[in-house]
């Protein structure tokens, strides 16, 4: 007898497979897509009462349905319901569609009703054959995407409601947030989960519409204080987690008599002192390497705000302790600055002890390459200062201990867990310490990095000069270059940033190449020098140096001059098409100039479009620049005006924005969610583990990065 075959499974459909797309795959992600909008069809309306521009159902009888070629094919179809006609148009359309539309049929009809010189109309209205009851809930619109039709998402969502499992995860007891809007029942009165579920997935058509589109609706706010709980608990437990683990406790071993310890002399290298809240954060960082738990912290400082002071004496707190720290950049140019102060300040310590300062980037020659890896490998490099490069598999550390990254969200979280891997093989965890020049508003704070400690530097050092910005249409260009020409008359120099390095079709915008050929005719016997982020290495590192050594003038750049760059003599800042750039970049650019006593300025050119209007959002993005240089201000602004995502990066790569809770309107859902989510993680484990699971599945494992 042979052996049997296996039956072999059915391919899934292409419905199945849209659906799987989605991320639609079990019963409770089903239950918890919920709809974009509702249509009412639980009403049939008389056309007579029908206002223009409403949409509404009736129900009427075909009395002429015909084909007309001109102006073009379509199908016209008159229907009439006692109180009135209609005229329905249809450009697409079936045999099957001129079946049920034949003369005679009686329709539902639900489409938007227009007057007219020919009396009343629908374009493209839907429509099916009379008959059944009217449905008793509103039909709910979803969110889909091709091969996935609203029917049979419908109906696979009705069948998810009745078997999904939804017990109770809230421990009992649980106070209810202080909304205005919640019931008086609290979340354990009439309106559990299920129910509110069930209800936005078929509410009644009694039901204000308002509610349900601006999400204040009861059930609603059910939704979004159980996901706001998720994400707080997920948060918490990834905080518990990294409390478990080991990291070396780096403290600074006390001098020999009548010596200076490392973090002393480091300090008397430096030609400026420490600011109070410089001082503070280096104080909460180094408790924090003292201790055995892996410091997890984001420190947070307004551009120009002293940051690279901070990591520096970190880095040196940890080489004083016998041990090796890491510091990464997002780019080159951020790196390579960082590494020529770092090398400046801590050489002079660190030779007499035989250590070193390393580089590591993608551009080095295979022979240096080789010589630094060497250096880190056996311990000799104390510092290693570089760009992704740091992380790659050669890159073997003697003995890494702390891990700087600067310009966090600009790295994603397989990045950060490689480098947190560099010193897995001792079982131990490097300390981690992330900056960022983007200060973090406070809803994000509470929420998406609840998990992190977090340090603010709120001082600027002394001597830094307030710059006036000034918003300016490119129709004054030639203004903007005369005034640059005075700017470096007087000795001064001045940044001029473009967004794109060639001509675009789609984006009408100025290009580095020709803007540096029209500055350099415009200013005779100014050196207008040319930065983009296509030029090889060498080329860049010179432009920078003749800027930086103060013999060009003027430096027409991309944005690959947005972070760390640091020219004290540069005093003007001109940023052409400001109105296509990023609220928090706009700030981070302008925060390169301001940075030495001379008074300073920052003019953001912007261009009409055709119709010679400026967008909303470019409108809201200038008006922030020009009112405040907050970087807080800005920060909670651009919030407003671009949702979370691009301040988390890739923090959250793979794992779910919040959908449904919103950040500015929910704080009181919010710090519900906060206050509950420790002691229920503490008291209530199981149910804690229930409810993650339920709303992220596996995308929590993200935020343990």
């Amino acid at each position: 007898m042979p052996a049997s075959v296996p039956a072999k499974k059915p391919a899934a459909s292409a419905a199945q497979q849209a659906m799987h797309k989605l991320g639609l795959v079990r019963d409770i992600d089903l239950a918890l897509h919920l709809p974009l909008r509702y249509e009412d069809e639980t009403r049939i309306i008389p056309l007579k009462n029908a206002r223009d521009g409403e949409t509404v159902q009736i129900e009427a009888t075909v009395t002429q349905s015909e084909v007309q070629l001109r102006p073009r094919r379509m199908l016209k179809v008159t229907v009439d319901d006692g109180t009135g006609t209609c005229v329905l148009t249809f450009f697409s359309f079936y045999p099957s569609h001129q079946k049920t539309l034949s003369p005679g049929a009686v329709l539902r009809i639900r489409g938007e009703v227009k007057g007219g010189f020919w009396g009343r109309q629908m374009l493209h209205p839907a429509f099916k054959l009379a008959g059944g009851e009217l449905p008793q809930a509103l039909t709910p619109i979803y969110p889909t995407t091709a091969g996935l039709p609203q029917p049979y998402l419908r109906r696979a969502i009705a069948s998810a409601l009745q078997r999904v499992q939804l017990p109770e995860t809230l421990p009992p007891g649980t106070p209810p947030p202080v909304l205005p809007y919640w019931s008086e029942a609290g979340l354990h009165g009439l309106l559990g989960l299920r129910e509110a579920l069930y209800f936005l997935h078929n509410p009644t058509p009694d039901v204000a519409l308002a509610t349900l589109e601006d999400h204040s609706h009861p059930a609603w706010q059910r939704l979004k204080a159980e996901e706001l709980l998720a994400q707080q608990l997920s948060q918490y437990q990834a905080k518990r987690e990294r409390a478990r683990l080991r990291a070396p406790a780096l403290r600074v071993p006390p001098p020999a008599a009548g010596e200076q310890s490392l973090v002393e002399q480091f300090l008397a290298v430096l030609p400026f002192g420490l600011t109070g809240a410089q001082q503070r954060v280096c104080r909460e960082i180094a408790d924090d390497m003292a201790r055995t738990m892996p410091m997890h912290r984001l420190l947070q400082g307004d551009v120009g705000s002293g940051k690279t002071v901070v990591a520096a004496l970190s880095a040196m707190v940890c080489i004083a302790a016998g041990w090796q720290c890491a510091l990464m950049a997002p780019t080159e140019i951020l790196a390579e600055q960082h590494f020529g102060k770092l090398v400046g300040w801590l050489e002079p310590i660190l030779e007499p002890l035989g250590k070193k300062v390393a580089w590591l980037s993608g551009a080095q020659k295979k022979k240096e390459r080789a010589a630094m890896l060497a250096l880190v490998a056996s311990g000799e490099a104390a510092l290693v200062v570089g760009t992704h490069a740091v992380i790659q598999e050669q890159v073997q550390f003697h003995n890494l201990a702390l891990a700087v990254i600067d310009e966090q969200h600009r790295f994603g979280v397989a990045q950060r867990l490689a480098l947190r891997q560099k010193l897995a093989h001792a079982g131990l965890e490097p300390h981690l310490l992330m900056m960022s020049a983007t200060p973090i508003p406070r809803t994000l704070a509470m929420s998406y990095y609840a998990d992190l400690d977090v340090s603010v530097i709120d001082e600027l050092p002394p001597g830094r000069t307030p710059i006036v910005t000034k918003v300016i249409s490119d129709s004054r260009k030639d203004e903007v270059i005369a005034r640059i020409g005075a700017q470096v008359a007087a000795g001064r120099q001045v940044y001029w940033v473009c967004p794109l390095i060639e001509e675009s079709e789609a984006l009408d915008l100025s290009n580095a190449t020709a803007t540096h050929t029209d500055l350099s005719e415009a200013l005779p016997g100014v050196m207008v020098g040319l930065l983009h982020s296509r030029m090889p290495t060498a080329e860049k590192k010179a432009v920078m140096e003749l800027f930086t050594a103060g013999i060009m003038g003027v430096l027409v750049s991309t944005t690959v001059i947005e972070v760390g760059v640091d020219v004290p003599n540069a005093s003007l800042m001109v940023i052409e098409h400001a109105e296509r750039f990023g609220l928090s970049q706009l700030h981070q650019l302008r925060g390169r100039v301001g940075r030495g006593a001379a008074a300073s300025a920052c003019v953001l050119l912007y261009a009409v479009n055709d119709n010679g209007r400026l967008s909303d959002t470019g409108k809201e993005r200038l008006r922030a620049m020009a009112e405040t240089n907050d970087g807080f201000e800005i920060a909670r602004r651009d919030l407003e005006i671009r949702g979370p995502g691009e301040f988390l990066g890739a923090r959250q790569s793979g794992a779910a924005m919040l959908r449904f809770a919103d950040l500015e309107q929910d704080i009181a859902l919010l710090e519900w969610a906060r206050e509950l989510a420790p002691s229920m993680l503490e008291q209530h484990p199981l149910l804690a583990e229930m409810h993650i699971s339920r709303w992220l599945g596996g995308k929590a494992e993200y935020l343990k990065a």
